[in-house]
């Protein structure tokens, strides 16, 4: 069941525009003939809903690479690789982004590998996670030469063994263990209880370390876990550096040619107002003083935390009803551009782009797409300023599984997408229309007769 979003002591927009930077936003001061307005860097939203339409996600180049930065310089004291959570944000202009930066890859998919190494990342950076990696994924991610190949089960481990064998390679591999870790967040977020479906259990692990060095076509070289996503504290990661270490020590003193220790992602941003911000100078100094010791490189696998705040989706309003006690305001972005709400319960904050609109009395409203579904809403019960007709709200906080998770339900065609950086931005997936949809299919010859 979906719970209406969480008592707000005010409207988003009160500590959005007090704070805007907490949301990856600038104020644009006001000009001749106009109120001050949001702004993604030096672009202000409302001049891309005019160039480009509605609806859009805009994304802020530089706050990934500050994003980027911030942890890179948290893990400076430790040889570190931060690789990019791919199913976050797909996005080909992102993923080059971060790619210039020195980012390397988690990916989940045989599409994911392709989409990194064509954006720049090296093969090298390139961890290849997740349950249920098919026979050709694992063919050209071996063939490729990723970093690691995490397994997930004695089965991936014999399957992986043998289409090494089959192409003539040694393929170096992770062992995912599950450390039945709770990190306290949505329980589909939650990816390291024993119930998951994710990861080997701690006491298999041992076992099928000694059967993974017992086969020539494989070479393992370290230890995996992912917990869940929307952690905030340190806490949690060093819980499962806990677990994971005492098999660390033991490998290593068996001969265990042990590289790297990978200790996930699920790092964090700010939703609601009333969140707190992750300190990523004390989480990275933790994390690297925990790992230093064992004389391996750590492995960060952030998504969310380099993309969510960078990402705004740009929606304009349709109209307003009421039914009974319940005010609506219609937007033109629906469940299928940004699905969270629906799937999740998930608050991101939604204000105007004027900021004068934020002088009007707040209403309680639902804000709903146009999809015909009763899930389609971006917000319930959310106390908001009042928009009318052809106004823009942003949607923030929206950079990650936002595009990711869209589809075209209802016939409704993507949204587009755009990056901005500094005073510049540019359209990085154009807008389909119906009949591009149309021309993706195929009738077949039997009906056309």
């Amino acid at each position: 069941m979906v719970t209406p979003d969480v008592q707000q002591s005010g409207p988003d927009h009160t500590a959005v525009f007090a704070a805007p930077e907490r949301w990856g936003l600038r104020v644009q001061p006001a000009g001749p003939g106009r109120a001050a307005r949001l702004a993604v860097e030096d672009v202000a939203l409302a001049d891309v809903a005019a160039a480009v339409g509605t609806p859009t996600y805009v994304y802020g180049a530089g706050e990934i690479a500050a994003r980027f930065q911030a942890l890179a310089r948290a893990c400076r004291s430790h040889p570190t690789l931060i690789g990019y959570a791919v199913k976050a944000n797909s996005s080909q202009a992102v993923l080059t982004h971060l790619a210039r930066l020195g980012a390397g890859a988690d990916i989940v998919s045989g599409g994911e590998l392709r989409r990194a190494l064509v954006a720049g990342v090296p093969a090298d950076k390139i961890v290849f996670s997740g349950v249920g990696k098919l026979d050709a994924e694992l063919d050209a991610a071996i063939a490729a030469g990723v970093r690691s190949i995490n397994i997930e089960s004695v089965e991936e481990l014999e399957r992986v063994a043998a289409r090494a064998h089959a192409l003539g390679r040694v393929a170096s591999i992770a062992l995912r263990l599950n450390p039945d870790i709770d990190p306290d967040t949505h329980p589909y977020l939650a990816t390291g209880l024993r119930e998951s479906k994710f990861g080997i259990a701690m006491s298999d692990a041992a076992a099928l370390a000694t059967r993974a060095r017992a086969l020539p076509d494989l070479r393992l070289v370290g230890l995996a876990c992912h917990i869940g996503s929307q952690i905030l504290d340190e806490s949690p990661f060093l819980a499962s550096f806990e677990r994971l270490s005492g098999l660390v020590r033991a490998l290593r003193a068996d001969g265990a040619p042990l590289r790297q220790l990978d200790l996930g992602g699920g790092m964090g941003i700010t939703y609601a107002p009333g969140d707190r911000e992750l300190d990523v100078e004390r989480l990275g100094a933790a994390l690297t003083a925990a790992v230093a010791p064992l004389g391996l490189e750590l492995v960060l696998e952030p998504g969310r935390y380099l993309v969510g705040s960078a990402g705004v989706l740009l929606t304009r309003v349709v109209g307003r009803k009421r039914n009974g006690e319940r005010d609506f305001v219609i937007v033109d972005a629906a469940m299928n551009d940004l699905l969270r709400p629906a799937l999740y319960g998930a608050y991101h904050p939604i204000v105007p782009v004027d900021l004068a609109a934020g002088e009007r009395p707040p209403i309680r409203a639902d804000v709903v797409g146009p999809v015909c579904e009763c899930g389609d809403f971006l917000a319930q019960d959310r106390l908001l300023s009042p928009a009318g007709p052809g106004e823009l709200l942003a949607v923030l906080a929206a950079g990650a599984y936002g595009m990711a998770m869209a589809s075209t339900y209802n016939s409704r065609p993507l949204a587009a997408e755009v990056l901005v950086h500094g005073s510049e931005f540019a359209v990085t997936r154009a807008r389909k229309t119906v009949d591009d949809l149309i021309a993706d299919e195929q009738v077949p010859a039997w009906l056309a007769r």
